[in-house]
C-alpha cells in the first residue's frame, strides 16, 4: 500500500503542475484577446455615429463616412464564398468519398498544404498578374474575390475534409447495403451529418476574407465611391474596410476614424461569425 502511494504522489504533483500551466496559458491567451478588443472598442465605439456609417468618403470634403467600404466588404465576402465554397466542398467530397488513396490524392493534399503556407502578398501579385492584367478584369471587386477564393481554398478543403471523415462509416455502409446510390448517400446522408464542420470551414474562410488587405491592394483597388449599379458593381474598383483602415493608419489622417473603422470591422466579424454559429446549431439539430 505504501509502495502504491509513493508511485501515485509524483504523478499527482505533475498533473497539478501541468493543469496550472494549461490554465495560465488559456487565461493569458484570453487576456491578450480581451486587451486588444477592449483597447480598440474603447477608443473607437464613442466615435461611431450614424453619419459615420451612412455617408460616403471624400478626401477633399468633410464627408468621411465608411458606407461604401461596408458595402464593398459584404460584396467581397459574398462573392468569394460563392466561388470558393462549391470548389472546396467538391474537392473534399472527391478526396474522401471517390478518390483512391494514391498518387493523385497525395498531390492534391500537397498542393493544398503548399497553398496554405503562401503569404497573402504573393496571392496579391498572382491575382494582379492573372486576373487584373491577363484576364483584363482591371482593379475590381471580382478580381479581388477570385484572388481570395484561391487563398481560402486550402482552409475550406482541409476543414471540410476532416468533417466528412468524422462521419461514421456505418452510415455509408448501411445506406449502400439498402441499395442507395453513392451520390445519394453522399448528399443525403454524409453531407448533412458533416454540415456543422462545413459551416466551420465557411466561418474560418469568412474571417480571413474580411481581415485580408495585402492581397486586395493589388486586385480590388482603393476607390471609395458608392455603387451605381448593384449587379455591375463587382466589375468596378472598391475599397474594403481593411484597406480603408490601412489607408487611414498609414496617412495618419484621423486616429479617431481609424479606431472607429476598426471597431466597425470587429463588430461585423462578430455578427457574421455569430450568424454562422446559429446556422451550424440549426444544422446539428436537424
Amino acid at each position: 500500500m505504501a509502495t502504491s502511494s509513493l508511485y501515485r504522489r509524483p504523478k499527482r504533483v505533475t498533473d497539478t503542475i501541468l493543469l496550472v500551466c494549461l490554465w495560465l496559458s488559456a487565461l493569458l491567451t484570453v487576456g491578450i484577446l480581451f486587451l486588444i478588443l477592449g483597447y480598440i472598442l474603447i477608443n473607437g465605439v464613442p466615435h461611431i455615429t450614424w453619419r459615420f456609417l451612412s455617408e460616403p468618403y471624400f478626401e477633399s470634403t468633410d464627408q468621411k463616412g465608411i458606407l461604401p467600404m461596408i458595402i464593398n466588404t459584404f460584396y467581397l465576402v459574398f462573392l468569394t464564398l460563392l466561388i470558393a465554397t462549391p470548389i472546396g466542398l467538391g474537392t473534399a467530397i472527391y478526396l474522401t468519398q471517390y478518390a483512391r488513396q494514391g498518387k493523385i490524392v497525395r498531390v492534391i493534399r500537397f498542393a493544398t498544404e503548399t497553398l496554405a503556407g503562401i503569404p497573402s502578398i504573393l496571392y496579391g501579385l498572382f491575382g494582379f498578374a492573372l486576373f487584373v492584367s491577363f484576364l483584363r478584369l482591371s482593379y475590381s471587386i471580382l478580381a479581388g474575390a477570385l484572388t481570395l477564393a484561391v487563398m481560402v481554398l486550402p482552409t475550406m478543403i482541409r476543414t471540410t475534409e476532416e468533417s466528412l471523415k468524422a462521419v461514421p462509416k456505418q452510415y455509408k455502409e448501411g445506406a449502400l447495403a439498402l441499395g442507395s446510390g453513392k451520390l445519394r448517400v453522399v448528399f443525403n446522408m454524409i453531407l448533412p451529418c458533416a454540415m456543422p464542420g462545413v459551416l466551420t470551414a465557411v466561418v474560418l474562410s469568412m474571417g480571413r476574407i474580411v481581415g485580408e488587405s495585402a492581397a486586395l491592394l493589388f486586385t480590388s483597388g482603393l476607390v471609395t465611391h458608392l455603387p451605381e449599379n448593384v449587379l455591375t458593381h463587382v466589375l468596378s474598383s472598391g475599397r474594403t474596410l481593411t484597406l480603408h483602415l490601412y489607408q487611414l493608419a498609414m496617412r495618419g489622417e484621423s486616429l479617431d476614424q481609424t479606431f472607429a473603422t476598426g471597431s466597425v470591422l470587429l463588430i461585423i466579424v462578430f455578427l457574421l461569425n455569430r450568424l454562422a454559429q446559429l446556422l451550424a446549431g440549426i444544422a446539428r439539430k436537424k
